[in-house]
């Protein structure tokens, strides 16, 4: 019998909490019934901000356990830390919603905390097989979660496309590891970046066709799961579809998380074949930011154009893993982080915009509304300048680091194809601004919004304004993070 020490347990113990904590609080709800959502959604939360904890005091240094398929580092506590973030606002932002949409069932929280679980398994994956397994316990929680409004036609269409074409993308995913597997023998990251960097190729050096066919069909699979072109076909819909606490989960971490994982791939056992797989990436940027900036122009709809929107945030991100260095990596992660907090705050608007008891999402309906309702016009013109990219806003800077990163590395093109697109785009954040202060009145929005999503409002809006006062913190862990993924 194979027995595992005391450190090998500590390595991944904030996994091995949250599992605890999810199983638990299932329990708890099966015998206590929906009466004990709130309770469970806020010691969800708890859990989460524990598990934060045991992530920033754990060990900083490089280790592994479980036969080297789980790995803990600088990389993956950065990463970490912003999953978990985003989870738990996203549950406490949300709360309101769930007790009046008809969505007050136990289930809930648990789901979204072992979609969380999944996520940071995916994060700390070393191991074609440890990827796998991480990132199908997320996303079958989150197809559940997509379709959880079950009387409503959209969330249930949503859950529906989300499953069969997320059912496709692991197809390809394991086809991709199969034949990675064939051609090398093995699953772990460094027997695989072995294989390909010593003896792996022919006498050119190039790698066998085998193993690029297999990176391709992974990179296809990562590719759906951060919804970049062309595998987004999913995104506006089931932003539309799924309830708008379920979309801003989506926004914020299941794609920090799937990001992570596209570098540690990337840039971990296939590092050496970065000539072949950058010009995917390249590909695959240019096309996320050039249907993100054109195909949101023509959105009615507040949560599609956030999808479309998304869809160009992530090639934006995609510029710097493009460089392929330890600054394009930081970009990418620093990115990421404001990315985050941009998105979590444009959904605490979305979700502070009822009318008489119901939710609006159309873009008409924020007509007027710096009249109506300053404060709420003033954080989304915040979020919306940022997302523009427009300093002094966080979004400004997240910009300026990818594209430093991308000119650095000879890569001109693709950061003027940046540049441009982001002009395309300021167009439609900056018209949801006139059409908030410049536009007749409408009917206000209901007040008050609740104190979750003012204070959820009140943080973003103010990171996001004065990121650049003391940006330290996150560029610094962005570049600790980055130079891990180095030899």
């Amino acid at each position: 019998m194979i027995e595992f020490s005391a450190p090998d347990y500590l390595t991944a113990l904030p996994e091995m909490f949250l599992a605890t904590v999810s199983l638990v609080l299932l329990m708890v709800g099966v015998f206590v019934g929906n009466r004990s959502t709130k309770l469970l959604t806020w010691l969800s939360v708890v859990a989460m901000g524990a598990a934060f904890i045991m992530v920033l005091v754990g060990s900083h240094a490089p280790s592994t356990t479980f036969f080297g398929m789980f790995v803990s580092d600088s990389f993956s506590i950065f990463m970490k830390c912003l999953v978990l973030i985003g989870a738990a606002v996203t549950l406490i932002m949300g709360m309101g919603y769930v007790k009046r949409e008809s969505m007050n069932r136990f289930e809930f929280p648990v789901l979204i905390l072992i979609a969380t679980l999944g996520m940071l398994l995916m994060i700390s994956a070393n191991d074609l097989i440890a990827l796998y397994v991480g990132l199908e316990l997320q996303s079958l929680s989150l197809y559940i979660v997509a379709a959880f409004r079950r009387e409503s036609i959209r969330s249930s269409e949503a859950g529906l496309k989300y499953f069969v074409l997320g059912a496709l993308s692991s197809g390809m995913l394991l086809y991709g590891c199969s034949m990675i597997y064939g051609f090398t023998g093995f699953t772990g990251f460094h027997e695989i970046a072995a294989v390909i960097g010593h003896g792996g190729g022919d006498a050119h050096g190039v790698a066998p066709i085998g193993i690029l066919i297999g990176l391709v069909f992974i990179a296809a699979a990562l590719a759906f799961k951060v919804s970049a072109v062309p595998f987004h076909m999913w995104t506006p819909d089931v932003y539309e579809g799924a309830p708008t606490p379920v979309t801003a989960f989506f926004a914020a971490a299941p794609k920090i998380a799937a990001m992570a994982l596209f570098l540690r791939v990337l840039l971990g056992p296939f590092h050496e074949l970065v000539e072949q797989w950058q010009q995917i990436i390249i590909f695959i940027s240019i096309a996320s930011m050039v249907l993100g900036a054109f195909a949101a122009i023509g959105q009615r709809n507040i949560k599609r154009l956030i999808a479309y929107s998304s869809i160009g945030h992530i090639g934006y991100a995609m510029v710097g893993l493009s460089a392929g260095t330890p600054d394009g990596v930081r970009g990418v992660l620093v990115y990421l982080a404001i990315y985050m907090v941009m998105s979590l705050g444009t959904f605490a608007c979305i979700l502070a915009m009822r009318r008489r008891g119901q939710m609006v999402e159309r873009i008409e309906d924020l007509a007027g509304l710096s009249k109506t309702n300053p404060m709420i016009a003033l954080a989304l013109a915040v979020f919306m300048f940022s997302m523009a990219g427009i300093p002094p806003m966080a979004g400004f800077f997240g910009k300026l680091y990818v594209f430093l990163a991308a000119i650095e590395e000879g890569l001109y093109a693709l950061a003027v194809i940046g540049v441009l697109t982001s002009a395309v785009g300021a167009f439609y954040y900056i018209r949801i601004v006139k059409v908030m202060y410049f536009d007749k009145p409408t009917e206000g929005f209901d007040k008050p919004m609740g104190a979750e999503i003012s204070s959820v409002l009140a943080v973003t809006g103010f990171v996001t304004l004065f990121f650049f006062v003391y940006p330290t913190p996150v560029i610094e862990g962005a570049q600790a993070a980055a130079a891990l993924l180095f030899p």
